[in-house]
């Protein structure tokens, strides 16, 4: 995997081991509630073995927004596509240009489709999901065809 530039704020890191960065956005109780619908936070096994996970099945990149890595973004092989933003960097279309970036690399990678999961009650991931052109196909489960 290759850095990804996105725009001249955006670029996608090939994931690396660094807990120090990548620990913090996962202490927030509400992105936490957000990503894995949990009312606790993340310890470093439970972050390892995410990460060891996404990294192991398919493309995991950190977001660097304007030099700061800010969130994650992933690719998996069953065409799955997720994404975490830290709180303070929401609500500033990156997590939208991260997303297209994976459509660009799922058709790369010849993917007739991408797939995502998103909670009910994740109202601002559903509207972005659905202004990139997913349609929901279950009660959590969203899709775009490519």
């Amino acid at each position: 995997m290759e850095i990804r530039i996105i725009d001249n704020d955006i670029r996608l890191i090939p994931y690396y081991r660094n807990d120090e960065v990548s620990l913090a956005w996962y202490q927030d109780l509400d992105v936490c509630k957000q990503v894995d619908n949990i009312d606790h936070t993340y310890d470093l096994e439970t972050l390892h073995n995410m990460y060891d996970y996404l990294s192991s099945h398919g493309d995991c990149y950190y977001i660097e927004y304007q030099g700061v890595l800010v969130g994650d973004v992933s690719l998996r092989e069953n065409k799955e596509v997720a994404i975490v933003i830290c709180k303070e960097y929401q609500n500033r279309h990156i997590g939208r240009k991260c997303v297209t970036d994976m459509l660009k690399l799922a058709k790369e990678k010849g993917y007739d489709k991408v797939i995502a999961n998103i909670y009910t009650f994740n109202e601002q991931s559903k509207s972005m999901f659905r202004a990139l052109g997913f349609v929901q196909t279950g009660e959590e489960d969203f899709e775009l065809i490519l």
